[in-house]
């Protein structure tokens, strides 16, 4: 056994198992924490040996997790199950800190959306999760990554990164400071909102990729929300706004053909469907209204962060190629710029799901 086997079967050990450990295996495609499928004699678990670097705080982390999904278990939703240790904690802690959850047999997970009706799916799922926490106190959580979504200050880092130039690269990207610049005054609303209460503080995901959703293998229903670890305080604007981002492109994230690049309204209207018909009853009217600019405000967000990782030497998303971050900048730009003309149209589709 290797010294790597060693550490995750004493890990495992130290949890509340059902039956003796039989395997421990990688698992998933997960990119900051290990995954590890252990199976025991009696039934399957997931192991986590959790990225302390990402996330420095995990007593707050995991007491994040566990509240919410007390919460939502007490209202009849199918969740993550945190399996306790031995000395009945929430995780292990020590030089590397674990965490198991039980295993949710039966389903599975898609990487991209694959028709409409999955799309539809994961935004019925999104919204149920948010429905299913509106009555949870969202200030009660610990921000696992302070100021996350805050997008005027995002906007101020471009500034920074822009005025330093550290590696001469303003030259190569000047359409896109030009577009982020011009926009500048079209970034406050969700900020400006929660301030003034005109927003309400909700429970955010703030990773809503298709991925993080387990569907049933047989039904292609949703099942549970996974990946929990970046569960806040915010805005359901954010929720909703990173999954048009992520689902609702003709293209990848990275494709360096923008004319390949367009915002699907079909997608859209779609992800629409599942998502504001789950949140019906605990949306307001300002959330409403500000639907469509949620998609553009975390697609633009995205985009800058990009460019300001561009402009000061790729040091923060982990790049393939030199120039790997301007082409997803740009390719969310062209997003952000499709959404914006398209707000009219996506304001009437929202209208037409509400009533």
């Amino acid at each position: 056994m290797t010294d790597y086997m060693k550490e995750y079967k004493s890990a495992a050990d130290s949890f509340r198992l059902q039956g003796e450990v039989t395997d421990i295996a990688p698992y998933g495609e997960g990119h900051i924490n290990l995954t590890l499928l252990v199976t025991t004699t009696e039934k399957r678990y997931i192991m986590q040996k959790m990225n302390t670097h990402v996330f420095p705080d995990p007593d707050n982390l995991m007491r994040n997790i566990c509240a919410v999904t007390e919460h939502l278990r007490a209202h009849g939703a199918e969740t993550l199950n945190v399996v306790p240790t031995k000395d009945g904690k929430s995780f292990l802690k020590g030089e590397a800190c674990f965490r198991v959850y039980d295993f949710i047999e039966n389903t599975v997970t898609y990487q991209k959306v694959t028709d409409k009706k999955v799309f539809y799916n994961s935004g019925k799922a999104f919204g149920e999760f948010q429905n299913s926490l509106a009555s949870f106190d969202a200030s009660v959580l610990t921000e696992t990554i302070p100021r996350f979504h805050d997008t005027p200050k995002r906007f101020a880092d471009f500034r920074a990164a822009l005025d330093a130039d550290a590696l001469g690269r303003a030259k190569e990207c000047k359409p896109e400071i030009d577009f982020l610049l011009a926009h500048g005054d079209t970034y406050g609303k969700v900020i400006d909102g929660l301030k003034d209460g005109s927003v309400p503080l909700r429970v955010t995901h703030n990773d809503t990729k298709l991925n993080n959703i387990l569907m049933d293998a047989k039904t292609n229903e949703a099942r549970a929300v996974i990946d929990l670890d970046t569960v806040m305080p915010g805005s359901m604007l954010y929720d909703f706004g990173d999954s048009i981002r992520f689902g609702a492109s003709t293209a990848a994230e990275d494709e360096k053909d923008l004319d390949k690049v367009h915002f699907d309204i079909g997608l859209f209207r779609a992800y629409a469907e599942g998502y504001c018909g789950a949140v019906r009853e605990s949306i307001t009217p300002r959330e409403r209204e500000l639907f469509p600019y949620g998609a553009y405000l975390m697609t633009v967000e995205c985009g800058m962060r990009f460019l300001t990782d561009y402009l000061s030497g790729d040091t923060y998303f982990a790049t393939k190629y030199p120039g790997h971050n301007l082409v997803r900048c740009r390719t969310q730009l062209r997003l952000a710029d499709e959404m914006e003309k398209s707000f009219a149209d996506m304001g009437k589709i929202i209208d037409g799901i509400l009533g």
